[in-house]
C-alpha cells in the first residue's frame, strides 16, 4: 500500500516522503522529493550476522544518474560508470549519521543504496538521499535507532535559509549540512567565507528546529507503513571479567599508551605484546574465549583513553586541552614544483605541493546538470607506509576523497578570486607520517605551499 506525506519547512520550502510504491521488496525503501529532485533510497540487511568479525559490515552508496537530468553519458560506453568524487562524498554524509544508530554488536551485512531519479537545477539532492536513507530504515524491520533528519542551512543577507537553492548557495555565506535526532545533533559538515562562531551556532539551532520536523513526519511513516523490527541480542557488559583483566594489566596498559613517554610505534607495540600476552594464556583452539578477551581488551583501551581526558584532563601524551604537538615548518624542498612545503605536526608529516595550470587545466565534471569546471583540487595520498604498514596501493580510497575534499573545502575560501588570479591550480597532500590530525596538517601544508608557489591567498 502506497502512503505518502509532506513536511513543511522554513521558507516555503518541504520535503516528501513516499513508500510502499517503487522498490516494494528491499526491507525499507523510500521515495524523497523536494521541488523536482526525486531520490530512491533503500535499505537491506542480510538475516543472519557475519562470523569472524569485530565490526559492522555497513555499505552505503549513493548514485547520480544523468538521465536524472535529462541527459546522455558523454564518451564512447554511454552508462555510469564508477562512482565519482562527489558521489563517493554524499556516500560517506549518509554513512556517517546512520553507522552510530545501530545496535552495538549488530554485525548484519547492511547496504543503503540512494539512487537519483530525477534533478532539477535547483534542489540539490543529497538532503533528500540522506533523509531517505533514514526514513527507510525507520520503517524497515532492520534495528535502527532512529529517525534522523538532515538539513541544509545557508545564510544569504543575515538571513538563514533551509535547503537553499544552487542559485541561493551562490550568494550564500555558509554551507552547513546539519543532520540530528529530535533531541541532539550527530553530524555537521560545513564550509564558510568568514562567518562568526555565533552565526555558526545560530545556523546550527535554527537547523535543529527543521530537523525536529522532519523527524516527527518520519514517525508518522513509521507509524503508518513500519514492520516490526528484528530482535537483536543484547549485549551485556561483563563487569567481573572486565574488572579482573584491569587488575591484570591495567597499570601495564596505561604506561603503555602513554605517548609522551613511548613514540607511536613503540607505544602499539607495547600494547599489542600486551594482548598477545593475555592470549597466549587461553586454550589455543577456543576462539570465543579469544574474541571475548579481545572486546574487553579493546573496552579497556577506550576506558583508559576516556578516563584520562574527562578525569584528568590530559591527552594520552600529556598536553592540556589547548597545548598543541611541536610543529615544524620548511617551504620550498622541492627543486621543480611550483611550490612545496613540508608541514611536520608532532608525528604527523605532510608533504604539500601546489602546480598552476592554465585554463586548459581545469577539472571537467559530467554530471546530471552537464559538464562542470573546476579550477582548484586539492588531492590526498595516504600510502601505507605512513603508519609502519604494509598496503595496496590500489587507486584512491573513499577516505582520501573525503579527507582530500575536508581540506579543499577550507583553502577554497581563503583563495584569490578568479578574475585577479585566472590559473587552475592543483594541491597534492602526501601523508608521509601519521599520528592524527592529517587532513588538518594538508590544510596547513597547502596553505604553506601555495604562498610558496606565490599564490596570494587572503589572510
Amino acid at each position: 500500500m502506497k502512503h505518502e506525506m509532506t513536511v513543511e519547512l522554513s521558507g516555503g520550502k518541504s520535503l516528501t516522503f513516499e513508500t510502499g510504491r517503487l522498490a516494494k521488496q528491499a526491507h525499507g525503501a523510500v521515495v524523497v522529493r523536494q521541488g523536482d529532485s526525486v531520490v530512491l533510497t533503500s535499505a537491506v540487511s542480510s538475516p543472519e550476522p557475519r562470523e569472524g568479525i569485530d565490526f559492522f559490515p555497513l555499505t552505503v552508496d549513493y548514485r547520480e544518474y544523468t538521465y536524472a537530468g535529462g541527459r546522455i553519458p558523454g564518451g564512447f560506453i554511454k552508462r555510469e560508470g564508477r562512482p565519482s568524487e562527489r558521489e563517493i562524498l554524499i556516500s560517506r554524509q549518509i554513512d556517517r549519521p546512520c553507522r552510530p544508530l545501530f545496535p552495538e554488536g549488530y554485525r548484519n551485512e547492511t547496504q543503503i543504496i540512494s539512487l537519483v531519479l530525477s534533478a532539477d537545477a535547483e534542489n540539490d539532492p543529497d538532503v533528500c538521499a540522506i533523509n531517505g536513507a533514514s526514513a527507510a530504515l525507520s520503517i524497515s524491520e532492520i534495528p535502527f535507532m532512529g529517525p534522523v533528519g538532515a538539513v541544509r542551512v545557508g545564510l544569504v543577507g543575515g538571513q538563514m535559509i533551509v535547503n537553499p537553492t544552487y542559485a541561493e548557495m551562490k550568494e550564500s555565506q555558509l554551507n552547513i549540512m546539519v543532520v540530528g535526532t529530535e533531541s541532539g545533533i550527530v553530524m555537521i559538515e560545513s564550509g564558510a567565507k568568514g562567518v562568526s562562531e555565533e552565526q555558526v551556532v545560530q545556523a546550527i539551532e535554527f537547523g535543529h528546529g527543521e530537523i525536529k520536523k522532519i523527524v516527527a513526519k518520519i514517525k508518522e511513516l513509521v507509524q503508518q507503513a513500519g514492520k516490526p523490527k528484528r530482535q537483536t541480542k543484547s549485549v551485556d557488559f561483563d563487569e567481573a571479567y572486565y574488572g579482573e583483566l584491569m587488575s591484570q594489566v591495567g597499570e601495564q596498559l596505561t604506561d603503555a599508551l602513554d605517548t609522551k613517554k613511548y613514540p607511536k610505534l613503540e607505544s602499539y607495540a607495547r600494547v599489542a605484546q600486551i594482548k598477545a600476552d593475555l592470549k597466549a594464556k587461553l586454550p589455543p583452539d577456543d576462539k570465543e574465549a579469544s574474541s571475548k578477551l579481545s572486546h574487553y581488551f579493546e573496552a579497556m583501551r577506550e576506558r583508559i583513553f576516556r578516563e584520562q581526558v574527562t578525569k584528568h584532563r590530559i591527552r594520552p601524551d600529556h598536553r592540556a586541552f589547548d597545548e598543541i604537538r611541536p610543529i615544524d615548518i620548511e617551504v620550498g624542498v622541492l627543486p621543480r614544483t611550483h611550490g612545496s612545503a613540508v608541514f611536520q605536526r608532532g608525528e604527523t608529516q605532510a608533504l604539500v605541493t601546489t602546480t598552476l595550470g592554465t585554463s586548459d587545466d581545469v577539472q571537467r565534471i559530467e554530471n546530471y546538470l552537464g559538464e562542470l569546471k573546476k579550477s582548484f583540487m586539492l588531492h590526498y595520498n595516504f600510502p601505507p607506509f605512513s603508519v609502519g604498514e604494509v598496503g595496496r596501493m590500489t587507486g584512491v580510497g573513499r577516505r582520501e576523497v573525503g579527507h582530500g575534499a575536508l581540506a579543499e573545502r577550507a583553502i577554497t575560501a581563503v583563495l584569490p578570486d578568479a578574475d585577479q588570479f585566472p590559473y587552475t591550480l592543483r594541491v597534492v597532500s602526501d601523508i608521509l607520517e601519521s599520528n592524527g590530525s592529517s587532513s588538518m596538517a594538508s590544510v596547513c601544508g597547502a596553505s604553506l605551499s601555495l604562498m610558496d608557489a606565490g599564490v596570494p591567498i587572503k589572510a
